[in-house]
């Protein structure tokens, strides 16, 4: 999730680990923690545009570096809070908000590899957005009013605020899935597999995507009182033979693919009106459609050591939102 939600959950942890008298300075700790793993965004090469999308949410993130993590924190921020804890009070209050990090965003749909190394696997639960205002908010209110209070039962609330939205997320994920499912049968379609996700900054709004017969489908549910579907578009997936036959299979740009279709679980397809992109459809401004917020950009020309290019989308954004807002409040 965004570094501010990071930041709020992390002293969250940490203030309910803390004593009334050491409630700031487990916010304080907790929140720096808490957004720590996301360093992994520095390991980049300008050469290779995929690198930082392979290590975003890799082993930083995961369970068995958390004690590491949590220690290389404590010994980075002791020095501003000796005077007051010690190094083991400080190390416990960055294990907490070091922890919670990898288990909020795999909460996300981008994946996190919890449990490397043990295993390569990206885990996404589908419960909330990547950016969310009504999870955000609250619980950081209530951190600084547990800090500025003394008083931890508002830490306590804040995780339970947490616990409560991200619970109320799982309840509306299997709800639009269900939606999907039999707006699928109703198709005629019997989904290879299919998850429904989040889209911007709610729980109401939600993009169900399926694979049938070698294509994907994408819906939106609206997943109110009563779920209602919105029909979306649907697209080829991506078959190399098909739509780069002229690609060399043993260059560098068909091993990018490869590793781009790894990191977007293989939601992957070939942009309709731009033929040289592959899109990650897991991600639109507007749920019942195609357009991805990233995509790469393959060219068959280039020499067998070339990386594919790697671009974000953001073109018609303005009615993109337009479009998204009619069907979050139509």
């Amino acid at each position: 999730m965004d570094p501010v939600s990071q930041a709020a959950f992390g002293a969250s942890w940490a203030q309910a680990g803390a004593g009334r008298r050491r409630l700031r300075d487990g916010a304080m700790l907790g929140a720096v923690a808490g957004m720590a793993p996301d360093l992994d965004t520095l390991i980049q090469s300008r050469t290779d545009p995929l690198l930082f999308l392979e290590f975003h949410r890799h082993f930083t993130h995961a369970l068995a570096f958390v004690p590491i993590g949590a220690l290389v924190c404590a010994v980075v921020f002791h020095r501003a809070v000796r005077n007051r804890l010690t190094f083991a009070e400080t190390y416990t209050f960055c294990l907490l908000g070091y922890g919670s990090h990898g288990l909020l965003d795999a909460c996300t749909s981008y994946g996190t590899q919890l449990l490397w190394p043990f295993s390569s696997a990206r885990i996404a639960w589908n419960v909330v957005s990547v950016f969310d205002p009504l999870f955000t908010v609250p619980v950081l209110a209530l951190v600084v009013l547990a800090a500025r209070s003394a008083r931890p039962r508002y830490a306590y609330a804040a995780l339970g605020w947490a616990v409560a939205y991200l619970s109320f997320g799982h309840l509306q994920m299997t709800r639009a899935e269900a939606a999907g499912l039999a707006h699928a049968a109703g198709r005629g379609h019997e989904p290879v597999r299919l998850e429904a996700k989040p889209s911007l900054g709610n729980l109401l709004l939600w993009k169900v995507i399926y694979e049938h017969d070698g294509r994907y489908y994408v819906d939106a549910v609206r997943a109110g009182t009563r779920p209602i579907v919105i029909d979306g578009d649907s697209i080829e997936k991506l078959d190399l033979d098909k739509h780069f036959p002229s690609l060399d299979r043993e260059s560098r740009q068909a091993r990018d693919i490869e590793r781009f279709r790894r990191v977007s679980d293989d939601f992957v397809a070939v942009d309709a009106a731009l033929p040289d992109r592959i899109v990650d459809m897991r991600y639109s401004m507007v749920p019942n459609e195609i357009a991805g917020f990233w995509a790469i950009v393959v060219d068959p020309s280039r020499g067998p050591d070339e990386h594919v290019e790697f671009i974000t989308t953001r073109e018609n954004a303005p009615e993109q939102a337009r479009r998204f807002l009619a069907l979050l409040w139509p």
